[in-house]
């Protein structure tokens, strides 16, 4: 009889199915450009962490005897109007980059899902007082919001994170709410508050987890949308002071010498476009991951 029944629970058995991860990343990388963006996003912290080793020269030291020379064997890119060699403030640039992006973007998901998280969970006067801020940053475009902000804090690499920071809360808080929104009327949420579960512990162990994966693709996103934005302040002056390397301020250094050395405004303009590119092809890929109607296909 032992012996039947142990025949019958292996004939029941489930056939293996792959774990989690593996079903993740199976999703994630079944397209070529979300490779490519993994890719670019790999390469770009690695040469951000090894500036030093792999520029050929220093990115500030100034040689006016070889100012504005074409590319050639000693300097890959040419050189900018003060003789610094391109290639190497590119490569210097590359922190710049990554430094804004992921403490700006750091700043304005931090606060933008506690508030969210607040106004979504309490609801009320709190919820009222929370989004009635919120919708008053989101009168101002995003990209006006951090020009108003740098002209106020004034230019320099910190000032320039805290404005961005700030232009991208609105739509963390407002994603967040709608995701707490929806979350807390979970029967695990009214399972909680019923055992006698503090706020506090609901809203950090049962409800923040489960509003994460979207949040995750919009902070994947908002990278680029900070790199690009960080760009554009540079461009304008109000973004990384000189000498700092930052691309921005390298194509607006470049755009008088169109003509006879494009690779002055080209070259961090390319950089620019492929990181933000590759920035959003991963969140494009995250978003399939993560989305629950794809789970178990693989």
């Amino acid at each position: 009889m032992t012996t039947m029944s142990a025949a019958l629970d292996d004939s029941l058995e489930m056939p293996p199915r792959s774990s989690t991860l593996r079903r993740f990343l199976g999703v994630f990388f079944s397209r070529k450009v979300v490779v490519f963006g993994a890719g670019i996003m790999f390469l770009l912290i690695v040469v951000a962490s090894l500036a030093e080793f792999i520029s050929p020269y220093d990115p500030y030291a100034q040689n006016l005897r070889e100012s504005l020379q074409q590319p050639s064997a000693a300097h890959w890119l040419g050189t900018d109007p003060l003789g610094r060699d391109i290639l190497s403030r590119i490569i210097y640039g590359t922190r710049t980059s990554l430094a804004v992006g992921l403490v700006s973007v750091g700043i304005a998901a931090l606060i933008g899902m506690s508030l969210g998280l607040l106004a979504g969970y309490f609801g009320g006067l709190l919820d009222t007082l929370i989004m009635r801020f919120v919708d008053a940053l989101l009168a101002i475009p995003g990209l006006m919001l951090a020009l108003a902000l740098g002209v106020a804090l004034g230019g320099g690499l910190t000032n320039v994170m805290i404005s961005l920071g700030i232009s991208l809360i609105p739509t963390y808080a407002r994603l967040m709410r709608g995701q707490v929104l929806t979350v807390k009327q979970a029967d695990y949420i009214t399972a909680s508050d019923a055992i006698g579960a503090s706020d506090l512990r609901i809203m950090l162990v049962h409800v923040f987890p489960n509003c994460l994966s979207p949040l995750i693709v919009l902070i994947t996103m908002n990278l680029g949308l900070a790199i690009l934005s960080e760009a554009a302040l540079s461009f304008l002056g109000l973004g990384i002071k000189p000498p700092g390397a930052a691309w921005g301020a390298m194509v607006n250094d470049g755009y008088r010498y169109l003509s006879t050395n494009p690779l002055l405004s080209f070259a961090p303009g390319f950089c620019v476009m492929l990181v933000v590119l590759a920035f959003n092809f991963v969140g494009d890929g995250l978003r399939d991951a993560l989305d629950p109607r794809l789970r178990g296909t693989l």
